[in-house]
């Protein structure tokens, strides 16, 4: 035992003098409980910072939760809102062949519902309007040698004024100078300009004034009006047959299709080939989009426009609509064709038989899923239109509940 004890030193070191430096087993340990207190609050500190940090995640997290909740219920209500407005929308889609006058059905839409136009679009009609005397000054006086047989001046003393109405032709910022304005006045009195005109079916002519004014229409335009709290949206597309292929886009929940077609154009040709009776080119378009699969059960309403021009082409017995169609000749009114008052008969017989052409076409498929309505009109007569679409109200409105299926 004594040799053990003696060896306790050498084999595990003064094990009494590791107690004093530690404190011993049973000693207070104030260096390392110090150490233990600061790093335990420090933990309970930082604990408590995560939990706030959490709680306000939370609350953050809550709050975001509510307003989204909040932002997808105003969504909900917008598109809502949106859909009934949509479903008590009436979409009206143009279709015609160019010059038809699909674009001054519009202008006559916001005249009578969109407050017309105002003091600076009518200053920018100003220049369309200017070009459009000159297109349609250059092409008479072009016109005159081209023609055959050729028509000459009534005063050839003028002659110079056609030299000069040439020669500014070809230019595209011409600043319309009283000069040109002075030489296009004298050359309309002229008779043989005049008479030039007379034979203005045989090449292209303009016509001008606010309505009257000619800008070719390329792409697809939308006006929006309302009548009697009730929206209509009425799409405008080009008629010419390169944009044609456009009018696809806007097929889709289209309520009514208003087919324009220029009954005066019976003696004319289109502008793409210079072949191509107009009238009968408009015939063939409205057959292809009559029996249209798409639009198999979109009714048409029918505008036979310019009965004006029409009138006064077949009171002056120039251009007879047998020459180009000759089942014409063969041709009786209908008993129910009621015409206006004081018009004369050979008027009512035009415009019924071009009015039969097209209704021929709408009655041969018969199966009764879409209908034409015709009426005869005058785009740049205010009150013609007003009257016309008073009438075609009542029809959009039976096709809108049949088309959502409340009718």
């Amino acid at each position: 035992m004594g040799l053990c004890y003696s060896l306790r030193p050498r084999l595990f070191g003064d094990l009494s003098a590791r107690q004093e430096d530690t404190g011993g087993c049973g000693g207070s340990g104030k260096g390392t409980g110090k150490d233990r207190g600061r790093r335990l609050q420090l933990l309970q500190k930082t604990s408590t910072q995560k939990q706030k940090n959490c709680d306000k995640l939370l609350v953050e997290e809550k709050e975001a939760e509510k307003e989204a909740k909040k932002v997808s219920k105003n969504i909900d209500r917008v598109l809502k809102e949106l859909k009934r407005e949509y479903k008590q929308t009436h979409r009206l889609l143009l279709l015609g062949a160019g010059e038809s006058g699909k674009s001054t059905i519009v202008k006559q839409m916001r005249i009578l519902h969109v407050n017309g136009f105002n003091a600076e679009e009518k200053k920018q009609k100003i220049q369309d309007i200017r070009k459009n005397v000159k297109d349609a000054i250059v092409t008479i006086v072009s016109a005159m040698s081209t023609l055959i047989p050729p028509v000459p001046l009534a005063n050839p003393e003028d002659q110079f004024r056609i030299d000069y109405i040439k020669s500014i032709a070809p230019l595209s910022d011409f600043d319309y100078s009283q000069e040109f304005f002075d030489h296009a006045k004298k050359l309309w009195d002229d008779e043989g300009v005049k008479a030039c005109f007379e034979r203005s079916n045989e090449y292209q002519l303009i016509d001008c004034d606010l309505l009257r004014c000619r800008v070719l229409t390329s792409g697809i335009f939308e006006t929006r009006f309302q009548v009697d709290k009730v929206n209509f949206h009425m799409f405008d597309v080009g008629g010419q047959r390169d944009e044609r292929r456009k009018w696809i886009q806007c097929f889709n929940d289209v309520t009514a299709i208003i087919f324009v077609v220029a009954s005066s154009s019976y003696n004319m040709v289109i502008r793409e080939d210079n072949n191509t009776n107009r009238l009968r080119e408009a015939l063939d378009l409205f057959r292809s989009i009559w029996n249209n699969r798409w639009l198999r059960t979109i009714s048409v309403i029918l505008f036979l426009n310019k009965q004006d021009m029409l009138a006064e082409k077949v009171l002056a017995g120039k251009s007879k609509i047998e020459d180009y169609f000759p089942e014409y000749a063969r041709y009786t009114i209908p008993n129910e064709a009621t015409p206006e008052p004081g018009e004369d008969p050979r008027v009512t017989r035009a415009k019924f038989f071009i009015r039969d052409e097209f209704l021929r076409i709408s009655t041969a498929s018969g199966d009764g899923r879409h209908y034409c309505y015709p009426h005869f009109t005058c785009a740049v007569d205010t009150e013609n239109i007003r009257r016309v679409f008073n009438d075609c109200r009542d029809i959009i409105q039976r096709m809108h509940l049949r088309q959502y299926e409340l009718l």
